[in-house]
């Protein structure tokens, strides 16, 4: 892979079973980036929430449908795009999961790890497009 250049990495349809292909993808960066254990498990969690995501909202479980995963290498950067064929949402006007009114909710929380645990991260098409940024 060039540097700076998107590859197309992962299709998937959107069938939450999917998910489970996420952790051998990130195996694969672990060994070909030589990341660092906390970076291999920010870029686990970050990546799972994000196809969740875009599996269940985006693309409301429709297997005609699919997750798209790309990622380009920038010097100490691995940007990781995942976006669905849904209509988006509104990534500004989220409840906060840290709210007391919120810690006993299921669900709610993957944005937020994804802020939390990537370097920068950031929305396109209306939200049904995520980059998340890992520095390396």
């Amino acid at each position: 892979m060039k540097e700076g250049q998107f590859t197309y990495m992962l299709k998937l349809s959107s069938n939450p079973c999917n998910i489970a292909v996420i952790e051998s993808f990130v195996d694969k960066l672990a060994q070909q980036y030589a990341l660092q254990p906390d970076t291999y498990g920010n870029i686990l969690i970050s990546l799972t929430e994000a196809v969740n995501n875009a599996i269940i909202h985006g693309n409301r479980n429709d297997e005609s449908k699919t997750v798209h995963v790309h990622l380009k290498k920038q010097q100490n950067t691995l940007a990781i795009v995942v976006s669905d064929e849904g209509a988006g949402f509104d990534y500004d006007n989220l409840p906060d999961p840290t709210c007391p009114d919120n810690l006993l909710k299921v669900g709610g929380r993957g944005v937020f790890l994804m802020h939390k645990l990537s370097s920068q991260i950031r929305f396109f098409n209306n939200g049904s497009t995520v980059e998340m940024q890992f520095n390396i």
